[in-house]
């Protein structure tokens, strides 16, 4: 590196830096012009030992004739006006004549090269240097272990004398002694002097050390300790408070119904907490934990026997509907009140255990009383009710809880809901169990198979507790949108009860019944202020909302309530009658659309139904026709399997050319565009395969389908309507949308029972087996009218002559 032939030098005192290495030093006030000009220059400066200063002159000393040129680093000001500087020592120089003493000094300086005389000479005092200073940092605390690799590596003899002369204690000049030599030899031959003397000092530490432990046997070293202990906690007078502590946790324990396994490790962790200072940082984590073990309900209650009759009647005064649900739970209740006896008996004669229920799941649209439902279980049951939100969980401890070896550890949410309930039994609802979801930190899905298996939960064991707690007598009630999205193994642990929604009729009577009452109390009013009429829920079901649940009319309902609390204050009104009219006024717009039954006229427009995560719904199948080369586009963000459908369906209508009395040239000279509307909206299934044919055949025929016909299934490449999910709700759902016929597949009539007589009543339905029978329904009659100059609908209902047709099941 290249010297330049001026240089600032500062003098320090005590304090040798060598090239090569790294250091931080102290620089007093006055050199700090120095460091300033360097570092906006981005100039080098000289550094010497100031060897003949002391505290009378440690500004006049001179400075020794050899230092060592350094590049500046960052340096920080310290509180008493000295600088912290970080320097990288670079070469040895020497100093020749002072060129100037004013602003600070300054020296003409030239590079004082060091050289080898002997190089075997060099090497074998260089491999003495790496076995003595490996001795060193064996013996000695102070030196890192990873200097001992990096020792091992240098090649150069000066670089390593360099390192081993900045890592070993010695005095200033010593070090100026090591800096001044020209011959590396030299250098290292001191080195090896002081590492002989520095070798000898620690074997001496090390045998006065080993001395020294031999005479203290075990028991006077605990004697010893236990001694200075007892002293410093009677020192500090906490020597009462924590004998204190300790018989009250022993007393709990003595009273508490834990398990053995439980008992064990609560009375060690209670002898750990005698033995630690208060103050020690384990001893607030001891007693956490003893806190928590201590909180536990360990003891089963007495369960009281349950009224079938009454709990009968609290369900259907909490819910409206829902018949198939409650009866189910019904069921349940009874199966569990008769297990119960007959265990109870059997414990007198000798016998064992009783079969423990399966884990309830319900299933349906946001709004359908999942949450209520588990709430009236708990009551009727005299049970403590507790719930876990298990929505966005992506970590596997927050159901097994973390280990004590973190720092905040806790128990999991399952034991700290059973301890929030305060009962070993409690009905306890995991909400959203459909919504978990599994990343690096684990699968909480995976930790639920335990949680909800009763042959498995009986030795349930949260990290953080680490021991057994049994769950076997916990009702877990599990609540969810979908089961698609619920692993395969926890959905085989659960029995499924389905909530399809609710029909028009059941919603106004749950407003009128519950929702109204409950809106008006939380906002202060009374029967005397605001009364609904029947014509403003049915206005409200109707054209503000069409949902399956009944969320969104309850907000709907607070809305108005909330808008008619400040007309009273207001207008200084005595009451409020809230009408249709009045609730367009409060509600202004449709601000909740959902798609409605329209004859647009127009053919290759079709209704189909669908099941979203929200409920049923109906969506409109658009296929338009234009001259090409026979090409099918499909557009509306559909899935594989809804693509793969709509390919089938236009083989289909190609297959049956002739039946519906197309062109066979018109495939081949026709291009034909298949669209869903919502195309934000992702779609997927097959059960649109059928309302996908229609629509093509439409398309092709230029017969315009009925908008108050619906239809759904899946079909085959040879014409066979398979059945599909969700009948329920997609019924439900047209019935909403005032469709008054559905096509269904023959396959789904089971499903037909479980509606709703209200809806059965007021739509007709279809069983079909294949697509002919479907295309025999809507187009053959139509057709005929088209030709005959009669109203197509009238041949929907009977043949074109007037006579009624015999197709309805």
């Amino acid at each position: 590196m290249a010297v330049p032939d001026v240089l600032p030098i500062i003098p320090l005192e005590g304090f040798v830096i060598f090239p090569h290495s790294n250091a931080r030093m102290v620089i007093p006030p006055h050199h700090k012009e120095i460091l300033q000009d360097a570092s906006n220059a981005n100039q080098f400066i000289g550094v010497t030992a100031n060897l003949g200063a002391d505290e009378t002159n440690s500004e006049t000393a001179p400075p020794s004739s050899v230092g060592t040129m350094v590049r500046i680093g960052d340096f920080t000001s310290m509180p008493d006006g000295n600088t912290l500087v970080q320097v990288k020592g670079l070469v040895r120089i020497r100093l020749l004549e002072t060129v100037s003493e004013t602003p600070y000094l300054t020296a003409r300086v030239e590079p004082a090269r060091e050289t080898v005389a002997d190089e075997l000479e060099a090497e074998a005092l260089r491999r003495r240097l790496i076995g003595q200073f490996s001795e060193v940092i064996e013996l000695s605390d102070s030196i890192p272990n990873e200097v001992k690799d990096v020792v091992g590596k240098i090649r150069s003899p000066l670089k390593l004398a360099y390192l081993l002369a900045s890592n070993l204690q010695m005095d200033v000049e010593q070090r100026q002694n090591i800096l001044r030599y020209d011959l590396i030899e030299d250098k290292m031959k001191v080195l090896n002097s002081l590492l002989r003397k520095e070798l000898e000092i620690l074997s001496i530490n090390k045998t006065i050390d080993e001395q020294v432990q031999e005479k203290m046997t075990k028991k006077q070293r605990e004697y010893h300790l236990r001694q200075k202990l007892e002293a410093i906690r009677t020192e500090l007078g906490e020597d009462e408070a924590t004998s204190s502590q300790s018989e009250e946790y022993q007393e709990k324990i003595d009273a508490s119904a834990m398990s053995a396994e439980a008992r064990k490790e609560a009375e060690r962790e209670l002898k750990r907490l005698g033995s630690l200072s208060p103050q020690s940082a384990e001893y607030p984590v001891i007693q956490n934990y003893l806190d928590w073990l201590l909180d536990m309900p360990w003891e089963l209650p007495e369960e009281a026997d349950i009224d079938i009759k009454e709990a009968r009647i609290a369900l259907d005064r909490d819910h409206f509907g829902l018949s198939d649900v409650k009866e189910r739970i019904l069921e349940y209740l009874a199966v569990r009140q008769v297990t119960r006896q007959r265990h109870a008996t059997s414990l007198k004669e000798g016998a064992g255990g009783y079969a423990r229920g399966l884990i309830m799941c319900l299933v349906g649209p946001p709004g359908t009383g999942k949450t209520s439902l588990g709430k009236s279980i708990a009551a009727a049951m005299g049970r403590k009710f507790t719930r876990m939100s298990l929505g966005g969980i992506h970590d596997e401890s927050e159901i097994r809880g973390h280990r004590r070896t973190y720092i905040g550890a806790m128990p999991g949410r399952i034991v700290q809901a059973v301890k929030r309930a305060e009962s070993r039994n409690p009905v306890f609802m995991l909400d959203e169990i459909d919504k978990t979801g599994k990343d690096w930190r684990g699968d909480p899905s995976s930790a639920l198979l335990e949680v909800l298996d009763p042959e498995q939960n009986s030795t349930f064991r949260d990290h953080y507790l680490d021991v057994d707690f049994d769950l076997s007598e916990v009702l877990f009630i599990a609540t969810a949108n979908q089961m698609d999205s619920i692993p395969p193994a926890l959905l085989d642990r659960m029995d499924v009860i389905q909530l399809e929604g609710y029909t028009e009729y059941e919603k106004f009577q749950i407003a009128k019944n519950h929702l109204v009452l409950r809106q008006m109390k939380d906002h202060g009013l009374d029967e005397q202020e605001v009364t609904f009429m029947d014509e403003a829920i049915y206005k409200i079901i109707r054209d503000y909302t069409g949902e399956a649940g009944v969320r969104s009319l309850e907000r709907h309902i607070g809305t108005i309530c909330r808008k008619s609390v400040l007309a009273l204050n207001e207008n200084k009104w005595h009451s409020i009658v809230v009408t249709a009219e009045q609730v367009k006024t409060f509600l202004k717009k449709e601000k909740f659309h959902h798609e409605k039954a329209e004859d647009t006229g127009m053919p290759g427009i079709a209704t189909g139904l669908a099941v979203t995560s929200v409920g049923g719904e109906i969506l409109y199948i658009e296929a338009t026709r234009m001259p090409g080369k026979g090409r099918l586009t499909l557009t509306g963000q559909l899935g594989d399997v809804m693509k793969e459908s709509a390919q089938i369906a236009q083989s289909y209508v190609r297959s049956r050319a002739e039946k519906l009395d197309i062109a066979p040239e018109t495939f081949d000279t026709t291009d034909i565009h298949l669209h869903i509307p919502a195309g934000a909206l992702p779609k997927d299934g097959p059960s649109a395969g059928v309302i996908m044919t229609l629509a093509m055949a439409s398309a092709y025929t230029g017969i315009a389908i009925p908008g108050h016909i619906g239809a759904t299934g899946e079909i085959t490449l040879r014409g066979r309507v398979l059945p599909v999910g969700g009948i329920k709700m997609k019924v439900l759902a047209a019935h909403r949308a005032g469709l008054s016929r559905i096509i269904i597949p023959e396959r789904n009539r089971k499903d037909v029972d479980e509606l709703p007589s209200e809806v059965r009543n007021a739509l007709n339905l279809e069983m079909v087996e294949t697509m002919d029978a479907v295309f025999e329904l809507i187009f053959s009659n139509q057709s005929e009218a088209q030709e005959r100059g009669v109203d197509p609908e009238v041949c929907l209902t009977s043949n074109c002559d007037g006579e009624a047709l015999a197709i309805h099941p």
